[in-house]
């Protein structure tokens, strides 16, 4: 395999050749397909990259991204990459306005985009009227299909309903590899859309070089093998598979949409060693059945993690490192620290740890956390350059240099892998008739660890209470994106408010529907 191309030596893509060259047949992918070897693995990705640029595909072309994470996504993401175009992370499930405002970010900011990289399934439904609509129950939406502008790029097999110039990604795997550079690392690789204060949408950018710093510092935190090894990592997240391809190690697929009791299966069949998840799906997986022995480490992250759910963990796997990553879209990780460790922290606050090496910490006056590091992303679209990290979370520093999380300052939500901008969406259900108010709050569930959405609404006394409630019951689907619909709706006298500026008190207003709505 000394002859596999390096297609992008900065990135991972050069890692994974590297790997390959080293250590041919060790395991890379595991999936329900079989398995894909370190050489397999840098051959297609080369493969594919060279039949991209023979299709046309260009360095600077920007590359809307809708295929779930797996091996179609690993090879066709990282082969986009390779050729020096930029992959924007297309959500279906976000919803249609806010789908909406983030095409204008990408367009106005970045280049409006050549190529759309879709399952072919989502595709051939989303050509069709009856498919659409069973799409939109499921609460997904592929517009950018409709685009004449865009060259489809499909996974899967070829089915009727897809353009006549549609691209076969298996396809492009054929082509006879030709190395070619793909710009520097520092150069915009991908996009990925986050969280922000307001419901102006944030595109977070990442250069090669960024996620694979990020990678291996992850690596390091985690005390992964610098070389392959028996590493089998069980997951559905393609930026936590990227730290253990980077390591040399196994990434055992969980497909999309996660299901426990086909997960649990799959960690015992595979004899999988880590495993990462959410708070929430790991409480989901502890309510289904028994987690395997042969799992020697469960991560958890991208939510914060109530202590029942280290407790449930620690029982369920006494000789088991259980450790928490602390991390941000922007800059994945921050810090990891072990559940014992923040267990025994939690009366005093939400102990993230020490700053890895590298992750330079402070706070500002109002004790915001601001991070740098080498991993840090270069910044966001129609923002500029990021020079340092403000997380919007509040925190401290303790005696021993460790971060210690007070809480949010934004008013994000987070539902399960949604995150759910208020401001979004109150406008237009304070619009509807018998409205005089809309505020969307969450309130944390310690069982889940997730948040359950509760819209409070003030009524303006035009409608029964009764009736205004059947009403938005009936109207909201229509209104609001269908991840966005709340758990619970209650009809208040008056919404708390706060300063000068007299703004929705969002804080007590949580405490007031919490009592409210359980």
């Amino acid at each position: 395999m000394s002859g596999t191309p390096d297609p992008a030596g900065a990135g991972l893509a050069g890692r994974i050749a590297g790997h390959a060259r080293r250590t041919p047949d060790a395991v890379a992918l595991l999936d329900a397909h079989g398995t894909l070897t370190y050489a397999e693995l840098a051959q297609r990705i080369a493969t594919t990259a060279s039949g991209l640029r023979a299709a046309g595909m260009s360095a600077g072309d920007t590359v809307l991204f809708a295929v779930r994470p797996g091996r179609d996504a690993l090879v066709l993401g990282l082969a986009v990459m390779a050729v020096g175009a930029v992959v924007v992370v297309a959500d279906p499930g976000a919803g249609a306005e806010l789908d909406a405002a983030r095409g204008r970010l990408v367009t106005e900011r970045l280049a409006a985009p050549r190529w759309l990289a879709a399952e072919s399934w989502l595709c051939a439904l989303s050509a069709r009227k009856a498919g659409r609509t069973l799409l939109r129950r499921l609460g997904l939406n592929l517009p950018a299909l409709s685009d004449p502008t865009l060259r489809l790029l499909h996974t899967g097999p070829r089915l009727p309903g897809l353009p006549p110039d549609a691209l076969s990604a298996a396809s492009l795997a054929h082509t006879e590899p030709e190395p070619e550079p793909a710009g520097g690392p520092d150069r915009p690789a991908l996009v990925v859309f986050t969280s922000g204060t307001t419901a102006r949408p944030r595109a977070v950018v990442h250069s090669q070089a960024t996620l694979l710093a990020g990678a291996d510092l992850l690596g390091e935190g985690l005390g992964l093998p610098a070389a392959p090894g028996p590493v089998v990592v069980h997951s559905e997240q393609l930026m936590i598979a990227f730290a253990f391809l980077a390591a040399g190690a196994t990434w055992s697929v969980a497909p999309l949409p996660v299901r426990p009791k086909r997960f649990l299966r799959d960690l015992r069949r595979r004899r999988a060693s880590h495993t990462f998840g959410t708070p929430a799906a790991l409480a989901r997986l502890l309510a289904t059945g028994r987690l395997p022995d042969t799992l020697g480490t469960v991560l958890l992250g991208a939510a914060p993690v109530p202590p029942p759910i280290l407790r449930r963990l620690r029982n369920a796997l006494p000789s088991a490192r259980i450790a928490v990553v602390y991390g941000a879209t922007e800059m994945l990780p921050i810090a990891v620290t072990e559940a014992d460790e923040k267990l025994d922290h939690a009366p005093h606050g939400d102990l993230a740890g020490h700053p890895l090496p590298g992750v330079t910490a402070r706070l500002n006056e109002e004790g915001e956390l601001l991070l740098r590091g080498a991993h840090l992303a270069i910044g966001y679209l129609g923002d500029g350059p990021i020079g340092e990290l403000n997380t919007g979370d509040r925190a401290r520093i303790d005696a021993e240099g460790r971060i210690v999380l007070l809480g949010r300052t934004k008013d994000m939500l987070i539902r399960g892998s949604f995150n759910l901008y208020p401001g979004l969406y109150e406008p237009a259900v304070a619009a509807l008739p018998g409205i005089a108010e809309a505020v969307i709050v969450g309130v944390p569930d310690p069982l889940t660890a997730d948040e359950a959405v509760v819209l409070a609404v003030r009524p303006d006394g035009s409608v029964p209470e009764p009736e205004l409630l059947r009403s938005l019951q009936r109207e909201l689907p229509r209104t609001i994106d269908h991840a966005a619909l709340p758990d619970r709706i209650l009809c208040l006298p008056a919404i708390p408010r706060r300063g000068r500026t007299e703004k929705p008190d969002r804080e007590q207003l949580r405490v007031l529907v919490a009592k409210e709505a359980w």
